[in-house]
């Protein structure tokens, strides 16, 4: 089963479009260790929030991902930007359109 996240974060009043594409920086690395899927987007009817839905090959993929130069750096040039709201939802991803088939 493949390991996936559904976050919510709130950035500070006009801050959302700069969340935004400092959380699409570097993806590429991410792909090369394990990430099957991840999507970056924002609601017009909540102009502040930010949503991220990732899948992942496996929960160690994703810890692995939070070690990569370019993600310590986006998370911390964001970090100032948000306002501390945060939600969270794992999930056990059973598979779906736009994801590779899950390895036998």
């Amino acid at each position: 089963m493949r390991y996936g996240l559904f976050v919510k974060l709130v950035a500070k009043p006009g801050q959302r479009d700069a969340v935004v594409t400092l959380l699409l920086r570097g993806v590429e690395e991410m792909r090369e260790i394990g990430c099957e899927l991840y999507v970056v987007s924002a609601s017009p009817d909540h102009p502040d929030a930010v949503y991220v839905m990732e899948v992942w090959r496996s929960k160690d993929a994703h810890h692995a991902s939070l070690e990569l130069p370019a993600v310590k750096q986006a998370i911390a040039e964001a970090m100032p930007l948000l306002t501390g709201e945060f939600e969270s939802t794992q999930l056990d991803v059973a598979g779906g359109l736009g994801l590779p088939n899950q390895p036998a």
